[in-house]
């Protein structure tokens, strides 16, 4: 018997991990992973902007990489680890990301700033945030409508900077 059954007639059993925790679901083919996180598991944190993969506000990570939410169906996830917004806090502590985006107020409406943290964290894993020029690039796929670029970029850059200084320091 599955963990949560999602509305539809046929439903298709998946076994996720979903922010470190094992699931068991029973899905329709025709559910977006969005759809699921927000209206049937109650993770809202994960946004739906425009609904078509162009804005990035329902950004997570899947397998520890970035998809768009709404272009990937639910069935698609058997056997992946996925993390959204909830689960980048660790032990009642702000994942870096979080609290930069705190520190350098980079947010102001807030409802991009989940989508454009899980891209972060991605960017930051994948190496590519080396510089400004490149936060921005990499990050072109995640759009703020209030226009807190700057903000954003200075966020990243400063954990993406402290995330490498032990590195160079142990080589120096």
């Amino acid at each position: 018997m599955s963990e949560h059954a999602v509305a539809g007639t046929q439903t298709v059993p998946i076994q996720i991990t979903l922010n470190g925790e094992p699931r068991s679901l029973s899905v329709s083919p025709v559910t977006t992973l969005l759809d699921l996180l927000r209206n049937h598991l109650d993770l809202t944190g994960t946004k739906k902007g425009c609904d078509h993969g162009q804005c990035g506000a329902c950004t997570v990570l899947i397998d520890g990489q970035r998809f768009n939410s709404c272009l990937q169906l639910a069935v698609m996830q058997d056997g992946k680890a996925i993390t959204t917004i909830e689960g980048l806090a660790q032990d009642g502590r702000l994942h870096p990301l979080q609290a930069a985006f705190i520190e350098h107020d980079a947010f102001q409406c807030g409802y991009c700033t989940p989508g454009q943290i899980c891209s972060a964290v991605a960017l930051i894993e994948e190496g590519r945030a080396t510089s400004r020029e490149e936060i921005r690039e990499f990050m072109s796929g995640n759009l703020c409508r209030c226009g807190a670029y700057t903000n954003i970029v200075d966020a990243i850059e400063d954990v993406a900077v402290r995330r490498r200084q032990p590195l160079q320091e142990a080589a120096e």
